[in-house]
């Protein structure tokens, strides 16, 4: 892993800053997708594309690359928006977000994309095929690390809870849980829908190595993600606060942007007000 010196951290709040603009104008131009995951989530991704995985753009099928499960898919914006900018795919192909024949659907597709590790949609089961992909990596003597996003309001389905206990009962110490604490759901707050309580707490009774950050702040996921990485002993989770629709004042912590897009108007204002930080 990279030390983040403050030269680092300027650069990655450029790209940051590059990918959110990126996020709202696939969004204006699709209109219709998930805002508030997205911008939220850009800081994590970022770090993660631009100074943590074992990835190569140019050669995305590489056998030996870490691997990373997007279980939330419909925060896919910020992932292609990433990856685009990290020289995937050009990034002039991020408009055709959700259109007709476009690779970029509205939740990732592994047919269209075969470096994505899964195809995702129903939220609850990404924990589950990233622990089967830890448990086959430590069976081949491999040396991955196998990265699982998730968002809080998935831990609502039964399924995220049985992956947790076989995880721990495995040891997988190769598996990387972030978990999206943005306290958000489509129909609004998560503790008022089906309250998580101490989501920290709960991982640490299930036999997790839990830690819980700012997940907006790059050294606090960097020194987060070094610290799992050392853990031997078990999985590791990192609870990561984010702010739903960071970026954008008007949008953010509102959870009636969790699944709308910006029109014309209000991505021209959130792009001026994005315009303004570089």
């Amino acid at each position: 892993m990279e030390n983040l010196t403050d030269e680092k951290i300027n650069e990655l709040k450029i790209t940051s800053n590059n990918i959110r603009k990126s996020i709202i104008e696939m969004l204006c131009e699709a209109g219709s997708g998930h805002t508030a995951g997205a911008l939220g989530m850009v800081e994590i991704f970022s770090l993660l594309y631009f100074a943590i995985l074992k990835h190569e753009p140019k050669n995305p099928l590489w056998i030996n690359r870490d691997r990373l499960v997007l279980s939330n898919g419909h925060i896919c914006p910020v992932l292609y928006a990433t990856e685009a900018h990290a020289g995937y795919f050009p990034i002039s192909e991020l408009k055709t977000l959700r259109k007709l024949g476009s690779r970029l659907q509205g939740h990732p597709h592994r047919e269209y994309m075969p470096w994505l590790e899964t195809s995702s949609g129903p939220l609850g089961s990404g924990l589950s095929q990233a622990v089967g992909m830890a448990i086959a990596d430590k069976i081949n003597g491999g040396d991955k690390t196998i990265y699982a996003i998730l968002s809080d309001g998935e831990h609502d389905e039964g399924n995220t809870w049985e992956a947790i206990m076989l995880a721990n009962k495995e040891k997988l110490s190769n598996l990387i849980v972030i978990v999206d604490r943005n306290m958000i759901q489509i129909e609004g707050n998560t503790e008022k829908i089906m309250p998580l309580g101490d989501l920290k707490e709960k991982y640490k009774n299930f036999g997790w190595f839990a830690q819980e950050i700012d997940g907006n702040n790059f050294r606090e996921i960097n020194n987060a993600i070094y610290n799992a990485k050392k853990n031997t002993e078990s999985p590791s989770v990192i609870i990561a606060n984010t702010i739903p629709g960071k970026g954008v004042k008007a949008w953010e912590n509102n959870y009636k942007w969790h699944g709308k897009a910006p029109n014309k108007e209000e991505a021209e204002m959130a792009l001026k007000e994005l315009g303004s930080r570089n």
